[in-house]
């Protein structure tokens, strides 16, 4: 299998949570982007290591790749646009301290300034504003703050399970994302 066949078969579903997080992290890892291959416009936007003012967040939820894969792997997604569009989301939902203007201004980014590869079409912008609303009303820990690391030899669900991260409330999301993309193959697989 070449890499982009990979990429389009690669996803961990949300009922295999019996898989070992540092295992399936592994796997992810040894096709997947280095932080060297990730933009530099997107890395102002999306790592904390390249914040523009210390200490002071524009884009809330912002992770280095590392923590990023760990975060597909908890919320049983694969790697498409979608996906990473659904993973930012939460993502930034889950610290609870997105505003309007935040998720606005990343959605520009998202969909004008990224370069080619990297932007969000109509329905990615909308996959991510639902999971900004998502991962607000979850109880789960903040995303951004959880020390994966430490958690390398728990299964994916007790992974889920410490964190607080619901996996009915994604199960129930899944299901609406279908729904309304019936022809995106990454919405369709997670249910």
């Amino acid at each position: 299998m070449n890499t982009k066949e990979i990429v389009d078969k690669w996803h961990v579903p949300l009922w295999e949570g019996q898989r070992l997080l540092g295992v399936e992290f592994d796997h992810l890892n040894s096709f997947g982007l280095n932080q060297d291959d990730i933009p530099l416009i997107v890395k102002l936007v999306e790592n904390p290591n390249y914040d523009y003012l210390p200490g002071f967040d524009i884009f809330h939820g912002s992770t280095d790749l590392r923590q990023h894969d760990y975060i597909h792997l908890v919320l049983g997604r694969g790697i498409h646009a979608t996906d990473e569009a659904f993973v930012l989301g939460f993502t930034a939902g889950s610290t609870n301290r997105v505003t309007s203007v935040e998720k606005k201004l990343y959605t520009i980014f998202a969909k004008h300034l990224f370069p080619k590869e990297y932007r969000l079409k109509d329905d990615e912008i909308q996959v991510y504003r639902d999971a900004v609303k998502l991962g607000y009303i979850s109880d789960c820990q903040p995303l951004d703050k959880v020390d994966f690391e430490s958690m390398r030899e728990m299964s994916i669900k007790d992974v889920r399970k410490a964190i607080g991260l619901e996996e009915d409330l994604l199960s129930a999301y899944f299901a609406i994302e279908k729904r309304r993309y019936p022809d995106n193959p990454a919405s369709c697989r997670n249910i």
